[in-house]
């Protein structure tokens, strides 16, 4: 097996085992695959965006300096590099299908403008950038189809603006992908966070984006079995590592004149990835490329390109959710699935750029696809050995079955979820706890709002305010709270309990109790509640009950509170009063079951104590 068979029957292992996970994130949603949070809702697939982009700087980077620097000794791996970013673009917006939690609107930004958000201008950047890239990149295919030469004849001759367009777009939101996190100063750490996070974008991007064309040269030259262009990559070596430079001596510059240096030696975790970053972004590769002899090796470009690489996408994915402040402490760990799926992006995106080489004029020979001789002939070396057909077909088969077998070995690995018919996982909800002040946390997360009831009892006007909000009671109660009826923190729940109503360990009511036995058993007919269950909705609600379905918890609240909020802002012209962060600005120690039990049984009442605000 050569080593292109080799490489592509890993890849496509990958993406089978990529592809089962892909089934479960579409089919459950973000929480059953993922490890992200309230407390971090960016995580792995947030930094694989940033650097997608990112690792396609090289597409930009070496038209300009072919084009319009008029370098042409470069011209030869020119088409190899806009090839590569056409791919990483690809797949960047591949990610986005995934990270978004309602990926059917990906369409949205097309459609509803808000020019005020950094996202839309990446946005938009990206979207006519990559349709940037299918021009400069078509001439290459169009050549293996006459009827398309005038066509190609065209977009050569615009080549030129296409070239312009793109260095236009690409640099603004290289850079614009730093600024959207300068709307974070209290959420990203100190060691990321700079007023200056655009520029050190841009500047690392492009310093990747040289990097990047070395190591896919050497890439597909050990691969392919081609003599790589050592000479011509040197010399981009050689630009980029007094980039690395400057982005070191800025980085670290910066951070001296904030006073957040300090971070520099903290214990933990965030100083370690910071300084793991320093290394493989411009320590390693910048000492590699600054020796002579090293960065006109194979071995010293291979090493060099690796690290910057690795170092560059580390940074991305630190800046995209892992360096991100919590309102906790905890560190927050990918989980599997989010690794495969985007371990399986990269092998699709792998095998796309193999099957355009393959298949087009990249270089001036085009390679051999090593699964279509047609000359070569199947060898059996024992009796027994399966024949997976010609040649020409052996590869797919092979490549087929991998595949399958991993999605296989992929649908076995995913854990089993309770969900609802929509896919979603049940969340139950837990009754809030306090005296005077409520800490009200539905699912015990340790992410809640801690309530001042008393004091809004009053504000109200007293007891007879009760209605406002405990507009509905369970029979024999009075002012029940809301998870009473509203059971899960998002999904609908029957605030009528049939079915306990009819079993034995319940009300062991029998149908005809409720139902009409000379009518279909359905809701609509049924006796209603109130008929056995008297006062259910208090004297003063303006509830109109109309069936029993119960929203989610977190609807609910929000339904009852915000309304309330927004009128206050108008009234006392005081805007943080409709703000979530107003309400949502801590997070309570959790409580576990035996304390809370213990609480509730004394009655102490007591607010749960505050953790240090980060």
């Amino acid at each position: 097996m050569t080593r292109v068979r080799r490489l592509k029957f890993i890849l496509w292992l990958v993406a089978g085992l990529a592809a089962a996970v892909a089934v479960a994130r579409f089919v459950y949603g973000l929480g059953v695959t993922t490890n992200l949070s309230d407390a971090t809702p960016w995580g792995l697939w947030v930094g694989f965006d940033l650097s997608a982009v990112a690792v396609a700087a090289g597409g930009f980077v070496l038209t300009a300096t072919v084009y319009i620097f008029k370098l042409e000794r470069f011209h030869k791996i020119v088409r190899l590099g806009v090839l590569a970013a056409f791919v990483l673009y690809l797949s960047f917006v591949a990610i986005l299908l995934f990270e978004l939690g309602l990926p059917w609107r990906i369409w949205h930004m097309v459609v509803y403008w808000n020019v005020h958000s950094p996202l839309f201008e990446v946005g938009w950047c990206v979207m006519l950038y990559t349709g940037v890239l299918v021009l400069e990149f078509f001439p290459t295919p169009a050549e293996e189809f006459p009827r398309l030469a005038k066509l190609r004849a065209l977009l050569i001759k615009a080549r030129m603006p296409l070239v312009i367009l793109g260095i236009g777009l690409s640099t603004m939101h290289q850079s614009s992908l730093g600024s959207l996190f300068l709307i974070m100063p209290y959420r990203l750490h100190p060691l990321w966070y700079t007023p200056i996070l655009p520029l050190l974008f841009l500047i690392s991007a492009i310093a990747l984006g040289l990097l990047m064309v070395i190591f896919e040269n050497h890439f597909t030259a050990y691969f392919f079995r081609r003599e790589p262009e050592t000479a011509t990559l040197a010399d981009l070596g050689g630009a980029a590592r007094w980039l690395l430079v400057s982005y070191a001596i800025i980085r670290l510059g910066d951070l001296a004149l904030r006073g957040s240096s300090r971070y520099l030696a903290a214990p933990g975790w965030p100083a370690m990835l910071f300084w793991l970053e320093i290394a493989t972004i411009t320590v390693v590769p910048a000492v590699l490329l600054s020796l002579p002899r090293l960065r006109r090796s194979v071995q010293g470009q291979w090493l060099a390109a690796s690290a910057g690489v690795f170092g560059v996408v580390l940074n991305r994915v630190d800046v995209g959710g892992l360096a991100h402040l919590g309102h906790g402490n905890e560190l927050y760990v990918p989980a599997w699935t989010e690794i495969v799926i985007s371990a399986g992006i990269v092998a699709a995106a792998a095998l796309a750029f193999l099957f355009v080489i393959e298949r087009f004029r990249i270089w001036e020979q085009r390679p051999a696809d090593p699964d279509a001789d047609p000359a070569a002939l199947p060898k059996f070396d024992r009796v027994g050995t399966t024949w997976l057909g010609e040649p020409a077909i052996a590869g797919r088969t092979v490549y087929s079955l991998a595949f399958v077998a991993a999605a296989a070995v992929g649908f076995a690995l995913i854990e089993s979820q309770p969900v609802d018919g929509r896919g979603i996982v049940p969340q139950p909800v837990h009754r809030a706890r306090g005296g005077d002040t409520l800490w009200i946390d539905g699912n015990l997360n340790g992410y809640g709002v801690a309530f001042p009831h008393a004091k809004i009892e009053a504000r109200l006007g007293g007891e007879a305010s009760c209605v406002k909000c405990h507009h509905m009671n369970v029979p024999r109660d009075r002012n029940s709270g809301c998870y009473e009826c509203h059971r899960d923190m998002y999904l609908t729940t029957d605030a009528s309990r049939h079915d306990w109503h009819a079993s034995p360990d319940g009300g062991r009511l029998a149908c005809r109790d409720c139902h009409d036995s000379s009518r279909p058993r359905t809701a609509l007919v049924s006796k209603k509640c109130d008929y056995c269950h008297k006062n259910l909705v208090p004297q003063g609600a303006t509830i109109q009950v109309k069936n029993y379905k119960s929203v989610g918890y977190v609807q609910a609240m929000h339904a009852l509170c915000i309304d309330c909020h927004v009128n206050l802002a108008k009234q006392t012209g005081k805007p943080e009063f409709a703000r979530c962060a107003t309400c949502h600005k801590e997070r309570r120690a959790r409580v576990d079951a035996p304390e809370l039990a213990e609480r509730e049984r004394i009655g102490r009442g007591m607010l749960l104590p505050a953790v240090a605000k980060r």
